[in-house]
């Protein structure tokens, strides 16, 4: 499943004890039965097949250094698996099936796969992974949440970072199961007509990032909530592009407005809230196109916010 195991952990050293803990320190290797598991997804293929910037290959590697050096008030029992390595255009496929049996199996020994991609084509790994998973089989309703500016419902010769969602759909009305998918950010300029056509036939319920501005705060949360409590277990997806170019410039496409920070930070403190998050993913971090390592860093901190919440 894993095809590459994990780097050592480094970081800034106070000292020791449990007062001086960062990530880096904290940092376990291997599976552990329950623990937040920490999944790389080392692709550039679905970027590239999307005619998008390459760079993104190379974000679980930014994304472990920038967490390393975190402060930790206490240990959140995170393991990190190692990385599912996407080695060429016509690896994309079996590698999604990879990153999806290493999902399955943290799920079913209780844990909470945290995926570091890589493109946003991770999406259709990640969901494979819960979608087979017994907690899916057992007759869970599944909700995915994607906080981006696109919709990536696009119709193409091959699947890419442009058409995850859309897969997910067809597998699950192959499955006979419905499909509950909510966007938060979506930009207009970013998406034709013709996928805001297939959003609304889908049943996708959206904001528009006009919609998410800080004064527009507790309406985000309200549909968010409302979205969370019709589903059983959440699958939160964040495409770093959803964010403002001046906080993530490192990604294949930035916003041209974005969501502001604060609104996506609260989104992950209501999801994480619920009780309901059952897998984490984080896309489209490409470290070429950063700026001193804003991107990153603003990443890791999201996820320090979820997996460390009380």
């Amino acid at each position: 499943m894993i095809d590459r195991s994990p780097s050592a952990w480094t970081g800034r050293d106070d000292g020791p004890g449990p007062e001086h803990l960062r990530w880096y320190s904290a940092m376990a290797s291997g599976p552990v039965p329950g623990a937040t598991a920490l999944i790389g997804f080392a692709s550039d293929a679905g970027v590239v097949r999307n005619l998008g910037r390459p760079g993104a290959a190379a974000g679980p590697g930014a994304l472990r250094a920038a967490l390393g050096t975190l402060a930790l008030t206490a240990d959140p029992g995170v393991t990190d698996l190692g990385d599912v390595v996407v080695t060429g255009d016509d690896d994309l496929e079996a590698g999604q099936e990879r990153l999806g049996a290493a999902v399955t199996s943290v799920l079913d020994d209780g844990g909470l796969p945290v995926v570091l991609g890589g493109g946003h084509e991770v999406a259709f790994g990640s969901y494979r992974g819960i979608a087979d998973s017994r907690i899916v089989a057992d007759g869970a309703r599944l909700g995915v949440l994607n906080l981006d500016a696109h919709f990536d419902l696009r119709v193409a010769p091959r699947p890419s970072s442009g058409t995850p969602f859309r897969q997910m759909a067809e597998r699950e009305a192959a499955l006979g199961r419905g499909f509950d998918y909510a966007v938060v950010g979506i930009a207009q300029p970013g998406n034709t007509r013709a996928l805001f056509d297939e959003a609304d036939r889908l049943g996708v319920r959206y904001l528009l990032d006009d919609e998410c501005g800080v004064l527009s705060m507790s309406a985000v949360e309200r549909f968010v909530l409302d979205f969370v409590g019709g589903v059983d277990a959440v699958y939160l997806t964040i495409d770093l592009d959803v964010l403002p170019a001046a906080v993530a410039p490192g990604v294949s496409a930035p916003a041209g407005l974005g969501v502001p920070l604060e609104v996506i930070s609260r989104v992950c403190d209501v999801v994480a809230a619920s009780g309901k998050l059952r897998l984490l993913d984080v896309a489209e971090l490409n470290p070429s196109l950063d700026v001193d390592g804003r991107t990153a860093r603003t990443a890791a901190r999201l996820i320090h916010r979820i997996v460390t919440r009380p």
